[in-house]
């Protein structure tokens, strides 16, 4: 099945849920990643019950503090 991952278009087998998406594509740290799919804004409990489909566009977000203002 043909999915557009983070705007690269890849094939992964079977319709999967999230979370085995999360770990088929190796995510480190997934309880850090939020997931975005066909636009939406997925909220981590839906993770196991979301599934992809043909054609979906998926987004993997990481989110990432910023550093430490200087002043200068």
């Amino acid at each position: 099945m043909k999915l557009t991952i983070n705007g690269k278009q890849e094939e992964v087998a079977g319709e999967l849920t999230i979370r085995e998406l999360l770990a088929v594509k190796k995510v480190e740290h997934p309880a850090m990643v939020s997931v975005e799919l066909n636009g939406v804004i997925l909220r981590r409990d839906d993770f196991s019950s979301a599934r992809v489909k043909e054609g979906d566009v998926v987004e993997f977000l990481y989110f990432m503090g910023g550093g430490e203002e200087t002043g200068e």
